[in-house]
């Protein structure tokens, strides 16, 4: 029964499991278990769609078993070329130790420090030679490489593929010879380079690894990947307010996707939740018990409390939040400044196209009064508050150069 109980805990929300059969014969074997997942420093900041894989680390966790958490700063020099049409721009070794630093403070309110253990891997791959690594590449063909889908789809339309893109499956494959895993979680994306962590842990006598995939979390759009470039990501270091108003803007349905794969209730009360929205309760309702969870993980009850409060203030009775960011912009014009410029330079919008859209839609309001006209020009001295869509605010003051 136990081992039943930590099969279904392991396998909710999980795209694949390579091999159900082997990882029921780790159980067996009644020790704690090596986890591993490993994150490039690529960015400063974790969001919600990093955490699927962390939160699914913890419920390992609380089954007893041992957390390897590898900071790839390594293999960060080469770049992932996982889901890439073109060859990564590399970063600097500060950039990634300024990053690396952000992730070691982020994964702990999640992660049980007593259970998890941090390790970068250049601690190994720093260490192998010239010969090393010619003997590491001679442990897989061309061939099979280009088997991979995005590696396949870039030669097939003769896009640029560099040698070194070929070495980071096998430089994360050699991870999971650095520190023996049992087990390695990653992305469905990232099934090729799992299961090379397979191939050369039998290349080098390890047992293989039992390789578990998690599916890539949609962001606020519902449709793609949450991903900071595409700007529909939740950060887990955003302030309360504003990770609260996000979680109550995704869609009903994507509601139940991030409760089975970010919440840590049990999935029969979900169940019974959903079961209740079928029979006519409000789904707003869940949302709010969604977003308290949420937020509390990351900032603590009464913060949670706090932004559902302002959340129902500002939404409910149309009231403006308590804290408005104040921002100065520059107008190089003495006749002021477009309404479009300033959202901005403010960084309400992300282009002046996407304020006219906004303006368009009835979304922008000045001091609460709704902007019709995308010609206005907003006057130098002037000290107002801006609003786009129903999250966004800032008090924004207009200066000369």
């Amino acid at each position: 029964m136990p081992i039943i109980s930590d099969l279904e805990t392991v396998k909710r929300g999980a795209v694949e499991i390579i091999s159900e059969e082997e990882l029921i014969g780790l159980f067996k074997m009644n020790r704690p278990l090596r986890i591993k997942a490993g994150f490039d420093p690529t960015a400063p900041d974790l969001h919600l769609g990093h955490t699927v894989l962390i939160n699914k680390m913890r419920q390992f966790q609380d089954l007893g078993h041992q957390v390897i958490f590898i900071i790839g700063d390594f293999t960060a020099m080469i770049g992932d070329p996982t889901g890439r049409n073109v060859t990564r721009p590399p970063l600097s070794k500060e950039e990634i130790i300024k990053n690396a630093k952000t992730y070691e403070e982020q994964i702990y309110k999640i992660l049980d420090p007593t259970k998890t253990k941090i390790v970068f891997n250049s601690e190994w791959l720093q260490k192998l030679t010239a010969v090393d690594l010619i003997k590491l590449a001679a442990t897989y063909t061309v061939a099979r490489m280009l088997e991979r889908d995005d590696f396949h789809k870039r030669y097939n339309n003769q896009q640029p593929i560099a040698i070194h893109e070929f070495m980071y499956p096998l430089l994360q494959g050699y991870d999971s010879v650095a520190v023996e895993a049992d087990i390695e979680l990653g992305g469905s994306d990232q099934k090729f380079n799992l299961l090379m962590g397979r191939e050369l842990q039998k290349h080098f006598n390890q047992k293989a690894q039992v390789v578990l995939t998690m599916p890539l979390l949609e962001g606020l759009d519902g449709v793609q990947k949450m991903s900071k470039s595409l700007g529909n990501y939740i950060g887990i270091t955003e302030t309360p307010q504003e990770m609260f108003g996000k979680l109550m803007s995704i869609s009903d349905d994507l509601m139940w996707r991030y409760f089975e794969l970010l919440s840590f209730r049990p999935m029969s009360e979900i169940y019974n939740w959903r079961e209740d929205v079928n029979s006519g309760a409000n789904p707003r309702d869940f949302k709010i018990k969604l977003a308290i969870e949420i937020v509390t993980r990351f900032h603590g009850e009464r913060a949670a409390i706090s932004a559902h409060e302002d959340f129902v203030a500002r939404f409910k009775r149309g009231e403006m939040p308590a804290e408005i960011p104040e921002v100065n912009v520059k107008a190089y014009d003495q006749n002021g400044l477009l309404i479009a410029n300033l959202l901005k330079e403010a960084a309400l919008v992300a282009s002046t196209s996407d304020a006219n859209r906004m303006i368009d839609s009835g979304a922008v309001k000045i001091n609460g009064i709704k902007v019709i006209d995308k010609k206005i020009s907003i006057k130098i001295g002037s000290n107002d508050i801006y609003q786009v869509g129903k999250r966004r605010f800032a008090k924004v003051k207009v200066e000369s150069i």
